[in-house]
């Protein structure tokens, strides 16, 4: 196992993350100002047309596993349903490279490259006429305080610091190998992933189309509600793949989803990735 690379201390982390949310803030009441619906001319979807996010994601490892739906449903913002795959559900363990990361527009520094394990399901939303496919966590993992400490209050989501490595190999004989690591109080778990072959876009209507491309994001918040997001990024080429997983979750994830994680996935996908955007979030 790697060593976690070192970060910097708390002291400096929680000044970054006064200033960012400072940042973050001041750009919020502005936007506020010019959204406000007694100013002419304001639209109420205007702010979540703002951009939060931009970076670069890359290698994302997807291991992909079945469940029975009331298994999530405690998870499910409201406003949303479980979304479905030729009437199957899908819970995804997804880690990637987090890179050039600026947040309202501002590079962090020590804060642009970073790792991210998540564990998501695939949920929809019908507005009018439109279908919004998306994703919702369990439980979000990186590096960084800052960055959990900023997306907890910001969006709620469900973040956690730890140590995290990761690692990339090609294998003359055995292709593509993908590895991303992280530890809790239960010791290091690891989740990795070989491919052979070249990628390509995934078929319409296909399995790892349905994986790769959820384009809105829903967080449950404290009181109940919800927030909704957009995501922005290209179809990715993928590989199938042959994946292993390895450790004790039931801290960060529960008895039930940890004991999930145990079995063999019903696919393993690696997505090359591209650069991303995420938009501003509205409540519904």
């Amino acid at each position: 196992m790697q060593n976690a690379p070192a970060y910097p201390s708390l002291i400096e982390q929680a000044n970054l993350v006064s200033a960012m949310l400072g940042d973050f803030h001041s750009q919020i009441r502005i936007q506020e100002l010019h959204s406000d619906p007694k100013i002419e001319g304001a639209s109420e979807s205007m702010s979540s047309k703002k951009v939060f996010v931009t970076a670069t994601w890359r290698d994302l490892a997807m291991l992909n596993f079945e469940v029975e739906p009331l298994l999530l449903a405690e998870f499910i913002p409201p406003g949303t349903e479980l979304d479905d795959w030729n009437g199957k559900t899908f819970v995804s363990l997804v880690g990637f490279r987090f890179l050039k990361t600026e947040v309202c527009g501002f590079s962090i520094p020590f804060h642009r490259d970073f790792d991210e394990v998540n564990l998501r399901f695939y949920v929809r939303r019908t507005e009018g006429a439109e279908v919004k496919r998306g994703v919702a966590f369990i439980r979000e993992i990186v590096p960084r305080w800052a960055i959990a400490t900023v997306a907890r209050k910001i969006y709620n989501e469900r973040y956690v610091a730890l140590p995290m490595t990761h690692r990339k190999e090609s294998r003359e004989q055995s292709g593509l190998f993908v590895e991303y690591c992280w530890q809790s109080s239960t010791g290091w778990s690891r989740m990795s992933l070989s491919t052979q072959g070249d990628p390509a876009l995934p078929d319409p209507g296909s399995h790892e189309q349905f994986i790769t491309e959820h384009y809105w994001g829903y967080a449950l918040q404290r009181n109940g509600g919800t927030i909704e997001y957009r995501v922005e990024h290209p179809s990715w080429r993928v590989w199938q793949g042959r994946a292993k997983f390895e450790g004790d979750t039931s801290e960060l994830y529960g008895p039930e989803f940890s004991m999930l994680l145990q079995t063999e996935p019903t696919s393993a996908i690696l997505a090359e990735g591209s650069e991303i955007t995420v938009y501003r979030g509205r409540k519904l």
